[in-house]
């Protein structure tokens, strides 16, 4: 009987528990509509209905499916645990070599233009607001950190106000974001302007990109911490992250701004 007993405590232990979620799905589904049959149908055979449509569907379900998916990773553990770690660590190197890739081109155009830097065209550029920038964007990640110690200790409230904060933190960043862009525009300098706008508003704008999704993520985190206790290894890998947008900003304005 103990033998039985011992054989069925370890089938329990090596039971596969099955994961069913609609999100990978609708991500999929999303990005098929949005990206390929979106631009198909604007670029290729000139038919705009079509191509809003394609991207109203596509648009939704991709939201929808990254919400559902984060708000799982937030709210149900994972049955492996080092899989969230190694995952975050591979995603970041592949985020790593896109931004190099980005700042080679950078570098090209700007180790080669022989009609020297900035090309004509381009306004003079404040570098007050990036370096107000990089303290908001320092702020965010020592809020995120406060956060997890609250979680850590098991003041859940305390996790959700310091979240809240680093969430406000990180809007008014894109805020400025959005004003720097909207000043430049308004003074004639667009992305198609000449050689520096290309690169300014590709690395400024793909790593805004990285910010907004954060804050996405962030927001959901937020929904699940209200309602139940957050999975603490989704909350660290979303920190992970954070701290990594935070840390390719100094790359990117140190490049953009000051070079």
């Amino acid at each position: 009987m103990t033998d039985m007993a011992h054989g069925a405590d370890e089938h329990a232990v090596h039971e596969h528990h099955w994961e069913v979620s609609w999100a990978p799905m609708a991500i999929a589904f999303g990005s098929m509509f949005l990206v390929p049959l979106t631009f198909a149908a604007v670029l290729i055979y000139h038919l705009v209905l079509p191509g809003i449509i394609c991207a109203g569907i596509g648009a939704p379900l991709i939201v929808a499916g990254i919400a559902r998916w984060v708000y799982e990773g937030a709210t149900h553990p994972s049955p492996t645990a080092s899989v969230a770690p190694a995952g975050i660590g591979i995603f970041i190197v592949g985020e790593i070599l896109i931004f190099l890739g980005l700042f080679a081109a950078y570098w090209t155009l700007r180790l080669t233009s022989g009609t020297g830097w900035p090309p004509a065209g381009t306004p003079d550029i404040s570098k007050i607001l990036p370096l107000i920038m990089t303290v908001i964007l320092v702020t965010s990640s020592l809020t995120y950190h406060q956060g997890e110690t609250r979680l850590h200790e098991g003041d859940q409230a305390g996790f959700v106000k310091w979240l809240g904060i680093t969430i406000v933190v990180g809007v008014l960043f894109l805020c400025c974001t959005v004003y720097e862009y909207n000043h430049l525009i308004h003074e004639g300098f667009a992305p198609w302007t000449n050689q520096y706008s290309a690169p300014f508003y590709t690395l400024t704008g793909f790593h805004a990109s990285h910010v907004f999704l954060g804050l996405g993520t962030f927001v959901t985190l937020l929904f699940a911490a209200l309602r139940s206790k957050p999975n603490p290894g989704f909350v660290k890998v979303a920190g992970i992250y954070w701290h990594f947008v935070d840390i390719v900003w100094f790359f990117v304005a140190s490049q953009v701004y000051f070079w």
